[in-house]
């Protein structure tokens, strides 16, 4: 084991389990970057990865950044969707000139989705250095520039994952009924939810047509995530929710998560089946 990956280990709080098996799950995602890289070694490539909450996309994205650095000597960058939230103060304008859910982080329409696109293209082009912003969920805003990163190019690689990444907006006839107590209770006549796909069928396709490459993380079902969102609330130091509250949370992207389970494996480059324990069922081949 080298020195980065016993400290991607330690980052994770993983075991070396899960290096042994990442390496099989992974194997033909890495492979196909490696006949990239060679075709076109100048240029960086953009993986994206679709995950719902707790299923493990960071974790990936971690593990993809240590071992292609390694392999290939090159830089790498992990970037989630998270960080590009709309400041506290711009979310709290948009619940009162357009919905209260609003103020809630999340959904497509609560990220500075120019801001994620400005940034990507910067790194590419890698001709100055470029400032990536950071979201600090703990007092649900924008970190401060100055405690964020600026990174300095070139990149061989960039990855971005995020719980809604390749997601498509829905037939307008499929928001007329609420799916859950949130969108009946607070949602009644579906501003909120017309608004969000509105805004993932514009410029959020702008910013995932940038990736190469699409993985997908795919969990069982819904009623899995609940649980994989409060064991991944347990191991933060200062946890921010209580179960209940998790429960409330987890409301807001049930839609477009449910809809990312039925259609988006399709579209993927990689599919990755998840069973209740977050492990791999079987290694995904490239789709297409």
């Amino acid at each position: 084991m080298s020195t980065a990956q016993f400290e991607f280990l330690q980052r994770n709080q993983l075991t070396e389990s899960y290096l042994e098996q990442a390496q099989k799950n992974y194997k033909s995602l890495l492979e196909n970057f490696s006949e990239q890289h060679h075709r076109g070694s100048s240029t960086t490539r953009i993986i994206a990865i679709n995950g719902s909450q707790g299923s493990g996309k960071s974790t990936l994205a971690d593990y993809l950044c240590t071992v292609i650095s390694e392999r290939h000597n090159i830089s790498t960058l992990a970037l989630s969707l998270d960080d590009f939230y709309l400041t506290k103060t711009e979310r709290l304008k948009l619940a009162l000139d357009v919905h209260p859910l609003l103020a809630t982080r999340g959904v497509p329409g609560t990220h500075d989705i120019d801001l994620a696109i400005d940034t990507i293209k910067s790194l590419v082009a890698a001709e100055s250095p470029t400032l990536v912003t950071r979201f600090d969920k703990s007092i649900d805003d924008r970190m401060p520039a100055k405690h964020c990163q600026t990174v300095s190019g070139p990149l061989g690689l960039i990855v971005l994952e995020g719980w809604c990444m390749g997601a498509r907006a829905q037939n307008k006839t499929a928001l007329s009924t609420p799916i859950n107590q949130l969108e009946k209770s607070s949602d009644k006549n579906a501003v909120w939810r017309n608004y969000v796909n509105r805004a993932l069928a514009g410029d959020y396709q702008k910013l995932f047509n940038l990736a190469d490459t699409l993985c997908m993380l795919r969990a069982p079902s819904f009623d899995t995530i609940y649980q994989w969102r409060l064991e991944q609330e347990s191991k933060m130091a200062r946890p921010l929710m209580n179960e209940a509250e998790i429960l409330a949370f987890i409301q807001h992207y049930q839609r477009i998560t449910e809809h990312c389970l039925e259609e988006l494996p399709s579209r993927v480059d990689y599919l990755f089946q998840l069973d209740e324990h977050r492990q791999i069922i079987e290694p995904a081949e490239r789709s297409h």
